[in-house]
């Protein structure tokens, strides 16, 4: 992209992986222009929860904030793109040595970026963030996570279900999907919209990165 960004967005399209049980991305041309309409037309169905996307609080809390109640503030401005080593979890251990601050937004790049975005089947062995974690994310005062495989929490239920309530109980708005295969660890700016979905447990979203020396 121009001007220093980074799409990190994940491309909608039919036959991407989803969550097992979720509705799958599937486009339609309802209109042709080569099948003689004076245009060409789509639709589509899918989980808000396919791709890149955001969580909202009512994902995982009931009568909590629904996803158009997003602070714009939440997902526009500095982000720091940390990567993770540990194969199997994002743990507190590895996030001592960063020392984030009240008000960060992190997203952390794992070998899901390496290995994972060109496969089309779901992959349940994707690096997460532990419950221990989280809750060092909640101490810590983070407002945005983001990770770059389609759930915060892992597959496992109970530990996936406590990852994400611990982080949306505090507040802290979740980015799922990131493709993060081309960003270096480092600061960034971040620009992330997901569409405005009244009463939504989440959306699909667009999220572009600008290297921070860069930002004029």
């Amino acid at each position: 992209m121009k001007g220093g960004w980074i799409d990190v967005t994940i491309p909608l399209r039919n036959g991407m992986p989803e969550w097992p049980g979720d509705k799958p991305f599937e486009r339609t041309l309802t209109h042709t222009i080569a099948g003689g309409a004076g245009n060409n037309l789509s639709q589509f169905s899918c989980s808000a929860h396919i791709g890149t996307h955001m969580d909202a609080p009512l994902h995982f809390l009931p009568d909590a904030p629904s996803m158009d109640a997003l602070a714009i503030e939440a997902v526009v401005g500095r982000a720091r793109v940390i990567r993770i080593r540990d194969a199997e979890a994002v743990c507190p251990e590895e996030l001592e040595a960063h020392a984030l601050q009240p008000g960060d937004r992190v997203l952390f790049r794992t070998r899901n970026s390496e290995r994972r975005l060109a496969e089309r089947e779901f992959a349940t062995d994707f690096v997460y963030v532990s419950p221990d974690a989280a809750r060092y994310l909640v101490e810590r005062g983070v407002r945005t996570v983001g990770v770059d495989y389609l759930s915060v929490g892992a597959f496992r239920e109970e530990s996936g279900r406590e990852t994400h309530r611990v982080l949306l109980a505090a507040g802290i708005w979740i980015i799922e999907g990131l493709n993060l295969a081309d960003v270096e660890p480092g600061e960034y700016e971040l620009i992330c919209l997901p569409l405005r979905l009244a009463g939504s447990d989440g959306a699909p979203a667009r999220a572009v990165l600008r290297r921070a020396e860069q930002v004029p």
